[in-house]
């Protein structure tokens, strides 16, 4: 397998792309050719935001090819095209032959949550003092138990355990807070995200760890809940603060994940005509602010 590694700027993304599957590419990958600088852009899709664009201002945009020759011939195609100028050919570089299934497997281990709560993939044993276990594996969604926004709202779950309580997680993911909630005694659990592939997910993994739910789109939310967690990002956030304060039933609690540190007072100023939002838990940069209504 041979990579094709090409610079393009945002507007040229989406005809370079086309131009790369017309040319038999395996694959097109499109990354930010700034990420861990401090030029790095964040790409969002999420509700009162503009619809994710195609790249960044400088794209990474990578193509996988089975033969070396065929992405030389691709390279050599791509150049004189009108569409492909202010692009740059990186390199073509060689992907090694692995055993991409036990690559994958080997990065995820067990993540403790608690010591006595663990997310555990299929693939792993649970560890001998996990009493409370949620089995996931990696998948299109996000929230597998290794970033640190999930691991702070699992951890207020397991500590403010929902007994008996209506839940909403908005923006669910994978499902794993909604799964965290309901096997920590919630009564029942809605659980909506505006990527149905996400809701798609959601239902497998409760099925999976053997757990009710009802999983669907956003205006599945109705009414009013005992806890509403929305482990998104921090614009979303705050766009979402009356939406998500009006789910809050009286005595309940807010809990928000997806927030830097720096972005504390943000929050706080736009939950302040709703609620007042406190720092509950922090890790790695990252914060959990809650709220009781």
């Amino acid at each position: 397998m041979y990579e094709l590694r090409l610079l393009c700027p945002e507007e040229r993304v989406e005809p370079v792309g086309d131009a790369l599957e017309a040319l038999d590419a395996l694959s097109i990958s499109v990354e930010d050719a700034d990420a861990q600088t401090p030029a790095e852009q964040a790409l969002f899709g999420e509700p009162g935001m503009p619809p994710p664009r195609e790249g960044w201002q400088r794209s990474l945009v990578i193509a996988l090819f089975a033969e070396q020759s065929q992405a030389k011939e691709a390279a050599e195609l791509l150049a004189p095209q009108d569409f492909f100028a202010g692009c740059k050919f990186i390199a073509i570089v060689e992907v090694p032959e692995q055993d991409w299934v036990r690559l994958t497997q080997s990065q995820f281990e067990p993540v403790e949550i608690t010591p006595s709560f663990w997310i555990v993939p299929t693939w792993h044993e649970p560890p001998p003092q996990a009493q409370q276990v949620i089995r996931l594996d990696p998948g299109l969604a996000f929230g597998t138990g290794t970033h640190p926004t999930t691991r702070m709202c699992l951890r207020w779950i397991a500590r403010h355990p929902p007994q008996g309580q209506r839940v909403l997680d908005y923006g669910c993911g994978s499902g794993i807070l909604a799964i965290g909630a309901a096997k920590f005694g919630a009564g029942s659990v809605d659980a909506v995200d505006i990527d149905e592939a996400a809701v798609r997910s959601t239902e497998g993994n409760a099925k999976a760890n053997g757990v009710a739910l009802m999983a669907g789109l956003p205006d599945r939310a109705s009414g009013q809940y005992g806890t509403v967690l929305a482990n998104i990002l921090a614009t979303p956030l705050k766009v979402l603060a009356p939406l998500l304060c009006g789910h809050v039933a009286p005595g309940g609690h807010l809990v928000l994940a997806g927030i830097l540190s720096r972005q504390a007072d943000e929050l706080k100023a736009a939950y302040a005509p709703y609620c007042a939002l406190e720092v509950g838990d922090e890790e790695d940069g990252w914060i959990l602010m809650t709220a009781g209504l």
